[in-house]
């Protein structure tokens, strides 16, 4: 058996991992840090402040999205990358509700 054997019946569970658990696990952690990041959402900032951080943050989830998904791959097997992925956006987006009810 060779190498890519052994991978191949994983790369279409890793991959789907990454684009959609992956995707949500980006958008938790942004999301965490324009809570509790420079400024927050909770403080006054002027109008050009406000439209930089939310650009910044906007523009933020793809690069991370995309290194979450390049990563993807080292997972064993596909179960373990939904396990983990899924498990790291359920939480992240949990406290990104826990912060905008606390905060």
């Amino acid at each position: 058996m060779s190498q890519t054997d052994k991978i191949q019946p994983h790369w279409w569970s890793k991959t789907l991992a990454g684009v959609f658990a992956g995707f949500f696990l980006a958008l938790g952690l942004v999301g965490i840090f324009a809570w509790v990041g420079p400024t927050g959402l909770t403080e006054h900032i002027t109008p050009e402040q406000r439209s930089w951080k939310t650009q910044f943050n906007m523009w933020m989830i793809t690069p991370l999205w995309c290194l979450i998904l390049s990563f993807v791959y080292m997972f064993k097997t596909g179960k373990q990358a939904w396990l983990y992925l899924g498990s790291g956006a359920v939480l992240s987006i949990a406290i990104v509700y826990a912060l905008r009810s606390y905060l």
